[in-house]
């Protein structure tokens, strides 16, 4: 059967109204989109981002109207909003192996919005490294105390630890730091610290790779004074101990050094600093056959075995002979008078001795000339 041509030209023209209604009119272009674009740094969809890494949004062609940067349990990470809207950047460090996530909305110089959107994850530490940093808040010590700072664990990429830490001294001074093993970094000045002087360390040790997967737990501080520069002159050959004090002798004690004939009980020659005190100090020497000797006054200025201390049954040695197995002997009323006067990290200088101490034992910063402390540093 045929449709007349009335009812074929009437289904056409009911095609083409359908089709102008529902579609985009042939030749007309798709809406531009936002001209607003919203980058990120680190970039998303990033891991391993070590955590004090800067963290910035930034948009281009527009200004934001929000952003934020959430953690996974929807904090919001502190943050700084340029005032021309065109960019964030976070204030505070991220936490190890986390995801942070970026939410808002920027509106472009066209008018049109764009989202912020995207997340990144911090780098997961196989092993967070403790670290410990001396002379401590508050202390007052002698010019020739050296900056510690001891990890508990060996690291592995020294110079980047070393990058972390700063010194800064009220009088500046020239200083380097200098690696005394894997697990410990000293700091100490050319010349001895000068008196009265304000010193503040600063290791900002939390997100550096130590390398081998081990990265910096935390970041420490410390304040600390130099006090008055009390330096004592330990000349063996003239049987005294002399204490100089900003510049001037207060005190020439009589003394007995180490025996000069036996290496074994020698005073060695080398700058030592105090570093440590005790009111009572127990001694031993199986190599000598004396045990639990009962010594007072003893300041320690070598982990070697040496101190200061009072030897009152040795008086008539005192000023006369040098005697004993390497110590510093005293009479009683000056070791105390000595005692009471010293500070940890003030410096004794031991010359005219028949032998040297080697530098192995603690605290041995000032028995390395400047040159050979330098080159232990890691940069």
């Amino acid at each position: 059967m045929r449709l007349p041509w009335r009812v074929l030209l009437g289904a056409l023209a009911a095609v083409l109204l359908i089709s102008s209604c529902s579609g985009q009119p042939q030749g007309q272009p798709e809406p531009a989109p936002p001209v607003a674009a919203v980058h990120f740094e680190p970039g998303a969809g990033a891991g391993e981002v070590s955590p004090t890494a800067p963290i910035k949004a930034t948009v281009d062609q527009g200004r934001f109207e929000s952003v934020q940067l959430t953690n996974a349990d929807g904090k919001a990470v502190a943050g700084q909003l340029s005032p021309d809207g065109k960019s964030w950047q976070a204030t505070e460090a991220l936490g190890y192996g986390k995801d942070y996530t970026w939410s808002g909305q920027a509106s472009g110089a066209d008018g049109k919005k764009a989202p912020v959107q995207g997340s990144f994850r911090t780098v997961q530490p196989k092993k967070t490294v403790r670290a410990t940093v001396n002379p401590t808040d508050d202390a007052q010590v002698g010019v020739a105390m050296p900056i510690s700072v001891k990890f508990d664990e060996p690291v592995k990429d020294k110079a980047a630890a070393e990058r972390a830490l700063s010194v800064q001294a009220s009088t500046p001074v020239e200083g380097s730091w200098a690696w005394l093993s894997d697990k410990q970094v000293d700091y100490r000045p050319k010349e001895y610290w000068p008196a009265n002087t304000h010193v503040t360390v600063k290791a900002d040790l939390y997100g550096v790779s130590y390398g081998n997967g081990s990265y910096g737990l935390a970041d420490l501080t410390s304040d600390f004074d130099i006090g008055r520069a009390q330096i004592v002159k330990a000349a063996v050959g003239t049987h005294q101990m002399v204490v100089m004090r900003d510049g001037k002798q207060v005190a020439s004690y009589p003394a007995s050094y180490g025996e000069e004939y036996d290496p074994g009980r020698n005073t060695p020659n080398g700058t030592y600093i105090v570093m440590q005190k005790n009111p009572v100090e127990i001694m031993d020497n199986p190599r000598y056959g004396y045990h639990d000797v009962r010594k007072t006054f003893a300041a320690r200025f070598s982990n070697h075995g040496e101190f200061i201390h009072e030897n009152q049954e040795n008086a008539a040695a005192l000023g006369k002979v040098n005697n004993s197995h390497g110590c510093v002997n005293l009479s009683a009323a000056d070791a105390k008078a000595y005692y009471d006067s010293a500070l940890l990290g003030d410096p004794v200088e031991v010359t005219g001795s028949a032998s040297a101490m080697e530098p192995r034992y603690d605290v041995y910063d000032w028995i390395l000339t400047w040159d050979q402390w330098k080159a232990k540093s890691a940069l």
